[in-house]
């Protein structure tokens, strides 16, 4: 879950510096793909390796089927990792998405200036792609993120196994949204098909 996260956030990154530099991309380099991955790979391993060395711990999810965090746990241990997790592998992702996404549509605001006519269809086109890139983003992690908040920070037995199974297969199945959303809004992408 934290790779998808960390992987759109880094996507999303790279989208706008490609799209917004001067240079034309070079599509035999993959040493900017390769940094992306080890980076987003890396950038995971550090925060879901700490369990493992005493921080926080895994433990069954929902009804028992899946392994998560340890949300339960109300110990200031448990409590600081669903924190920094939610801070730094919520959060964060989430403004360099913002970020990169409104960078990107403010260039294409400028470009769009220059020429009115194909700039606006191109401008509403990419606004709408990055709404509903957002959107999903947050449908798929927000529920689950609030539902391991009250688990950690609410009252015991709140959430129960039953209650968290949607938010954990959203989460879980959000890596599969953002290609097609991409292949459905993206003009060039739905012509090769």
């Amino acid at each position: 879950g934290i790779v998808s996260l960390i992987s759109l956030a880094v996507l999303s990154y790279e989208r706008y510096c490609t799209m917004t530099g001067t240079m034309e991309a070079d599509t035999t380099n993959y040493r900017k793909t390769w940094t992306g991955i080890v980076l987003s790979w890396t950038y995971s391993l550090v925060w879901t390796a700490p369990p493992l060395f005493g921080w926080s711990s895994y433990g069954p999810e929902g009804p028992g089927t899946t392994c998560s965090v340890n949300w339960h746990s109300k110990d200031i241990n448990n409590a600081s990792y669903i924190v920094c997790l939610f801070i730094f592998c919520l959060v964060i992702p989430f403004v360099i998405i913002v970020y990169s996404y409104g960078k990107l549509l403010c260039a294409i605001r400028r470009v769009s200036g220059i020429n009115k006519g194909m700039g606006r269809t191109r401008e509403q086109r990419v606004l709408i792609m990055v709404v509903v890139m957002v959107i999903c983003f947050l449908l798929c992690w927000l529920p689950y993120a609030t539902v391991a908040l009250i688990a950690t920070f609410g009252k015991p037995g709140l959430i129960t196994p039953a209650a968290s199974i949607i938010p954990s297969i959203l989460a879980k199945s959000s890596t599969v949204y953002n290609p097609i959303i991409y292949i459905f809004l993206n003009k060039q992408v739905s012509k090769m098909l």
